[in-house]
């Protein structure tokens, strides 16, 4: 009898273990030194951990290597789903796949993958016609005969190549309208500082300079600072970070895209709770609309 009992209880652990292990996600962070990705990972835990699953917060460092090895570790350990913020659209294709593999989930957020259909859903921010916005504003503020420079985002990251496009989309069409610096700074605000630096060193005519987030917009005003022309570059970031917000109301940057990283990561993790219940008609595709902000209206977003 004894025995018995022993047995039934042995299993009744393992099942209700078994539960917990199939009930964990994972959430894959490109990089947590931003702040704008600290936000993304801080709502989809908390939205996860909302709807009753246990979630376990990955930060990839922008590093390839380094997301594969958790892949890796995601898929032998049972976690029952993915939400995950690639390092590189193509790069990251392979660890989507071994997921897909598994029979394991992932929902894309802010970032995509270059392979149609292969993660179950991605998430992003319609980026083009959010920076063809800031590309108009951009225009009106400068003006149509002005030097300026862009400061680009990861290589590897389509959302990098869709906002310089939606931006470009707008100010090619002024010839005098002269881009005369170009370069990667990484989406990091210190590399950003030291590369506008140097642009303003080899261009001192620059009045404007258009950034691929909102990082690399405060190392541009700080670079403008330290070159003694923060009243003469106009600086345009995209992302909505609340530093940028800040300093667009203390009129120190001109505008910024807003996205909205809280939402985006609520939906990834209410879209994967309601895939795990069953139930996938929603889009494989899905598009967040981006707003400009600028002093007129920042205090709606403050």
């Amino acid at each position: 009898m004894w025995v018995w009992l022993c047995v039934v209880a042995c299993l009744l652990f393992a099942c209700k273990s078994t539960d917990r292990e199939q009930k964990k996600v994972a959430i894959v962070i490109s990089t947590l030194n931003n702040p704008w990705f600290v936000v993304l990972a801080d709502s989809a835990k908390e939205r996860v951990e909302e709807l009753g699953y246990e979630a376990v917060v990955f930060d990839s460092q922008d590093n390839a290597s380094m997301e594969k090895s958790y892949f890796d570790n995601i898929i032998a350990s049972g976690f029952s789903g993915i939400l995950l913020n690639p390092t590189d659209a193509d790069q990251s294709v392979a660890n989507v796949q071994a997921a897909a593999d598994a029979g394991i989930p992932v929902f894309c957020m802010d970032r995509e993958i270059n392979q149609s259909g292969l993660a179950t859903c991605q998430i992003l921010s319609n980026n083009y016609s959010g920076c063809v916005k800031l590309g108009e504003l951009f225009v009106s503020v400068v003006g149509p005969t002005a030097q300026y420079a862009e400061l680009l985002g990861l290589e590897g990251d389509n959302n990098t190549w869709r906002r310089s496009e939606g931006f470009h989309s707008v100010v090619d069409k002024y010839p005098d309208l002269q881009i005369v610096a170009k370069q990667h700074a990484d989406f990091d605000r210190n590399k950003a500082a030291e590369v506008f630096g140097s642009m303003l060193q080899a261009y001192p005519d620059i009045t404007a300079v258009f950034c691929g987030n909102d990082a690399m917009a405060l190392g541009a005003y700080q670079a403008a600072v330290s070159a003694d022309k923060a009243d003469k570059i106009a600086v345009f970031g995209f992302d909505g970070e609340a530093a940028v917000l800040e300093s667009i109301a203390e009129g120190k940057i001109v505008a910024t895209g807003m996205q909205s990283p809280g939402l985006m990561a609520k939906y990834a993790a209410e879209l994967l709770h309601q895939y795990l219940q069953g139930d996938n008609s929603f889009s494989r595709n899905i598009l967040i609309d981006v707003d400009v902000v600028t002093k007129d209206n920042v205090s709606d977003y403050l």
